[in-house]
């Protein structure tokens, strides 16, 4: 599996009968698509608000709540598909 996102989602499941047995559930592809998507708009974004830094000399907010929005949602979907049932 080299596509490090779909790892990163992989949910490892471990069976309790057994010792040291574990299977891997992997994730949906629109999930892996979708995380890949939020994750190209948060650098995009980071662009934009660096663009914006340096020919106006202001920061802009508005891109900022935009980008801690985008790894928020990142970060709740990789959390909770690692720990989640």
């Amino acid at each position: 599996m080299t596509d490090w996102v779909k790892r990163a989602l992989t949910r490892r499941t471990t069976d309790r009968t057994a010792v040291n047995e574990f299977s891997e559930v992997p994730p949906s592809e629109r999930l892996v698509l979708g995380v890949k998507f939020a994750m190209a708009l948060t650098f995009s974004l980071t662009a934009l608000e660096i663009a914006h830094l340096a020919l106006l000399g202001r920061w802009n907010s508005e891109v900022f709540a935009a980008i801690t929005g985008m790894t928020g949602t990142i970060t709740g979907v990789l959390i909770s598909q690692r720990t989640g049932d």
